[in-house]
Formats: structure tokens, sequence, C-alpha cells
């Protein structure tokens, strides 16, 4: 063999090359056996000589050791939200409010966009190399998720620089990451098999494994990405969003294919009306359409207000309905003591999620929409995912269906419930009450509060209902040789508990 660190180097540009045809433009020019021949190829020369690992290597997406918890990353420019339309009249609307803004009637040119109902990401990339990941967070900071991105195969470790050999020196790609609606009953469809609770719906599974400390868990997971925009880029300038996105997969990113350069507000209609009817061919979960100023003089010169910029709209389609019947309304009791009301509904599905519960909120919902045990009520998923009853079908109404009434007990420890005034909720004000003190207990161990690891739903039911807790503060009494009496209990995890605590 020749030159290694060529040789290497060679098999990794062969290996990105033959990622970007598969993952990126859906269009593999070799067989698996072949890939996979030479990815074991460069695992071996990288074995043998260590010191030519690079963080960049192909062999590098999996296996960086377990976090204990995300490092804090500020975004260079603001990662704003959107402003929201439901109506044409709102985006005619918001045509005229350009023009009058950059005082020109000319028609302005937009790019339209699918909306993913994903996870707000953004990629770092220094002299072309990924460098770091974060989550959107609160526009100004996110979490780094480096190691979980690197695991997504249609994210570039390196840029690729075949048709455009200027790379900007720092190059800061804003994108959606998501899982597709196929991948998303596949790995429900293996969580059954495991006996493990499902997601509920596409974004929540993308979202909790892009959120995972452990990156090998992240890599199980069928992670997909399309990239919209960027935020800080130096040594490189683009002129317009059209330009950026077509730029952007010449580096290796993938872009949505379905994105659309509109000379004037009426082909922004026209492409919502396509894409509406054009959204049960996907594979992916949309809920309506972004639309862009193009040219970015004219972004700079739009601005921005409070945290959302004035150049970009999201354009929503309408809420998707389905028609059930209520079987029963059952009562939840919180942290704070609030006894919420849920419906449990004969099971329907809502784009492609099956929904059987639904809350009611609380009474004063219920009297102002009378709801009723055995009502058929049209339901839907706010903003795509939310179940809530929105009316219900009163010539359906069975003859001996009644008013429903909170009852005056606690459903969990029988207390009276009282409603305070100025208050919507009905509570329980028995502290001691076992919902109570465990959803008290979960939240005195959840991350944002003292973050005791492995400290999960199950075993605070398990020390609540045996009587080994009766308050938070009895948390820090427990000792290894209590916890080891409960099922399924052995004493290495005891101990990993008490020494969490």
């Amino acid at each position: 063999m020749g030159d290694p660190k060529k040789t290497i180097q060679e098999l990794r540009e062969r290996i990105n090359y033959h990622n970007y045809q598969y993952y990126v433009l859906d269009s593999p020019e070799i067989s698996d056996q072949d890939y996979d021949r030479f990815f074991r190829e460069l695992e071996e020369l990288e074995k043998k000589y260590p010191h030519l690992i690079t963080p960049d290597s192909p062999t590098q997406r999996v296996g960086a050791p377990p976090l204990e918890s995300f490092k804090t990353v500020t975004h260079n420019l603001p990662m704003l939200s959107l402003g929201n339309a439901f109506t044409e009249e709102e985006i005619i609307e918001f045509g005229r409010r350009l023009k009058r803004f950059i005082k020109d009637d000319t028609e302005i040119t937009c790019v339209a966009e699918p909306k993913l109902d994903g996870l707000a990401i953004e990629l770092v990339y220094i002299d072309g190399v990924f460098a770091v990941g974060s989550t959107r967070g609160d526009g100004m900071t996110g979490e780094d998720v480096t190691q979980n991105l690197k695991t997504i195969k249609s994210i570039p470790l390196t840029l690729i620089t075949k048709k455009i050999k200027k790379i900007p020196t720092r190059l800061e790609v804003r994108g959606e990451v998501y899982i597709g609606i196929t991948s998303f009953h596949e790995l429900n469809r293996q969580k059954d098999e495991k006996d493990e609770p499902r997601f509920a719906n596409p974004r929540n599974a993308a979202a909790g494994s892009l959120r995972q400390l452990d990156s090998s868990i992240t890599a199980k997971r069928p992670l997909d990405i399309f990239c919209y925009g960027v935020g800080l880029v130096e040594g490189y300038s683009f002129t317009s969003q059209w330009e950026l996105l077509k730029t952007l997969p010449q580096w290796g990113f993938k872009v949505n294919p379905r994105i659309q350069l509109c000379e004037n507000i009426k082909e922004v209609i026209e492409y919502y009306r396509y894409m509406e009817k054009a959204r049960e061919e996907l594979d992916y979960e949309i809920d309506g359409i972004v639309i862009k100023v193009n040219e970015f003089f004219l972004q700079e010169k739009l601005g921005s207000i409070s945290r959302s910029p004035r150049w970009a709209l999201a354009y929503k389609f309408p809420p998707r309905q389905a028609i059930t019947k209520i079987i029963e309304i059952k009562l939840q009791v919180g942290r704070t003591g609030a006894v919420t009301p849920v419906a449990i509904m004969e099971p329907v599905s809502i784009s492609g999620v099956t929904v059987s519960r639904a809350t009611l909120h609380n009474q004063d919902e219920i009297d102002k929409k009378d709801i009723r045990v055995g009502d058929t009520v049209v339901i839907q998923r706010a903003g795509d995912v939310i179940p809530e009853v929105m009316s219900v079908v009163k010539e359906k109404r069975p003859d001996k269906a009644v008013p429903f009434k909170i009852p005056p007990a606690c459903p969990v420890c029988g207390s009276m419930v009282v409603r305070l005034k100025d208050e919507a909720v009905y509570r329980c004000l028995y502290l001691s009450c076992p919902a109570q003190l465990k959803k008290t207990i979960k939240h005195f161990a959840s991350k944002r509060a003292m973050d005791i690891d492995g400290l999960g739903d199950k075993l605070v039911g398990k020390f609540v209902d045996e009587g080994i807790i009766k308050n938070v503060a009895d948390l820090y009494a427990l000792k290894a040789k209590d916890l080891v009496l409960l099922e399924r209990m052995g004493e290495k995890l005891a101990a990993n508990i008490i020494k969490a605590i």
C-alpha cells in the first residue's frame, strides 16, 4: 500500500460522495455491499493509524461517550420565530405591507417552501468542516447537540467542493430535523415489540431523539433534515434566498425539492393550494408553507419586529379534524392539585396519528360546549399535534346523556375539591394527595429542577404507593436498603439512585 494518509483521505472523500448520493439526492451509485467494503477499509486503516483520525471522518459519526448534560450555545444571529397567517386575505395584506414598507409598488419576488413540523437546528462549519450543531432553543441560545447531529447521514461532516471550489470560512446553516411518516410508524412498531411506550407523533419522536445524552441512541433513530437558511456567513456572500437554496445542495446539504420561486403574491397563493393537496403524498409532516422575500437586500431593509422578521411569514393549513365519540370523562390531578377533565374517546386517526384522549380543560369549557359522555364530537389536533374537542354533534346525542359535573371529591384521595376565586379550575387542597405528591416529586427531580438522574415516573409512583416517601424531604432520608425491597430493584441500581439524589 502507498501513503496511508492519502489512501484514508481518498476513502473519506469516496464515502462522503456516496453518502451524498444516497441520503441527499436519493440516487445511489453503488451497492450497499460496496459501500460497506469502503467503510470497513477506512475503519481498519484508522485503527492501524489512529493518529490520522479526524473529527470529520465518516467513522466518527457514532462513538462519542455519553454526555452528562448539554452545553449552551449562543447563536451569532438570532433564530427568529415566524408570524402566522391563516387566510388568503392575510397573505394579500402581507404583500401590501411589504410594498408600503419599502415604498415601492413593484411586485416583490418571494421564495415559498413547505413548512416542516420538526425541530429547528443550526449547523456551524469552520473552513468547510462541521464544528458545532445546536437546537434553536429560545432563539438566542440553544443546546449543543453536535454529537447527535453527526449521526444524521444527510448532514455533511465536510463541505463538498466538487462544483464550487470556494467555501465560506464560517458558515452557519439552519434547517429542520424531522422523522418521516413511514420511519415513524416503523419506530413505533419496534416500540410495540419491546413493550415500550409509543411516540405520540413524528415531531415528538424527532425532538426526543435529538436530545439524547447518548449519541448511540440517536444513531438508531431515523432522523433526517431539510436545510432552509443561514445565520452568520463569513468569506462568502449570497444575494438572494433562491441563490442560497440552489447553492446549499452543491456543498452537500439536503434542501426540500418542492421549493418554488414566486413572482408575486398570487403565485404564493397558488403554491399554497398546490401544497395543501400535495401534503397527502409526502412522507413527512408539514403544517403550512413559509414565504420569504427573495432578495437579501430587501430582507435587510425590512428588518424584524420583536422576535419575528418582517420579510417572512408562515401560511398555516387549516387544522385537521375528525369525528368520534366520547366514551368516558376521567379526571387527572396535577402537581398543584388542579383537577383536569380528560375525554376518553373511540380511537380515531388524524394526520396519521391515532387519537383517543383530549383535554377538556375545565368545568367552564365543558359547560360552554355542553360536552357529555356519549356525545359525538368534532376533534382536531391544534398545530396538528394536541387533540382538542371543538364542538358537539348534538343531533347524534343519546337520550340518556346528562351534563357532566366535576364531583366534589378528589378522584385520587377523596378529599374535597374547591374552586378558588378568579380560577377556572377545581383543586384538591390535600397536600399529601398521592397524585399531587407523585407529580411534585417528579417535578423536583426533573432536569429543570434538581436533575436527579434515574428518578422517573414509575419509580416515583412506587415510592409513593409503597409509602416509602410522603414528601419531597423524604427523598434525602432514603437508603439503598429501602429500595432493594422494591420489585425489580437490584443493589447496583439502588446505589446509583441514592448517589444521584
